[in-house]
């Protein structure tokens, strides 16, 4: 019996062999245990947002109101149509807008205005009406509720106003955050 036991030889020998130089230059594959999150938009709180100091309140209320009831969070940012006529030309332009660059300044704005983690969190933006933009998507998302900030000008409150048409008009619950 010419073999040796495992606790036998010197200890060169009994220690286990060392990667070679271009095998520890390989990456290893990453094993991802965490399940992926869900991206169903199933009954979300909507949150409308234009940039104002109120709507930056309705968001951060927002965020703490989908993290409360575990839904995700949407975020909708409605402009106008942009469409204007050349005035030498005559001819229509659109105005578009870089819808990355506008996704990421909307990310960093709930940054901004709010604790984000443990959030799922998605971004819309519609042309449009602000008020029928915000009762249609919430109405195509089935909303939990639909969360904006208080008109800042007084003749908002004299004509009417976002906050006004959506009470009237939306089908879930809208809640205005000065």
């Amino acid at each position: 019996m010419d073999q040796a036991s495992p606790n036998e030889g010197t200890p060169e020998e009994r220690r286990p062999e060392r990667p070679r130089q271009q095998d520890r230059l390989r990456p290893e594959p990453i094993q991802h245990t965490a399940q992926p999150r869900p991206t169903s938009l199933a009954h979300p709180v909507v949150a409308g947002y234009n940039g104002s100091n109120s709507s930056r309140n309705a968001l951060a209320y927002a965020a703490g109101m989908a993290r409360r009831l575990r839904r995700p969070l949407l975020m909708v940012y409605v402009t106008s149509p942009g469409v204007y006529c050349e005035p030498l030309t005559g001819q229509v332009v659109g105005l578009m807008r870089d819808a990355d660059s506008l996704e990421r300044w909307l990310l960093s704005e709930l940054d901004q205005a709010a604790d984000a983690s443990e959030l799922e969190v998605h971004v819309r933006t519609r042309r449009g009406s602000p008020a029928r933009e915000l009762s249609s998507i919430a109405a195509e998302f089935s909303a939990d509720a639909l969360v904006i900030g208080a008109p800042r000008h007084l003749w908002h409150h004299l004509i009417g106003s976002v906050p006004s048409w959506l009470a009237r008009n939306a089908r879930c619950p809208v809640i205005v955050v000065p």
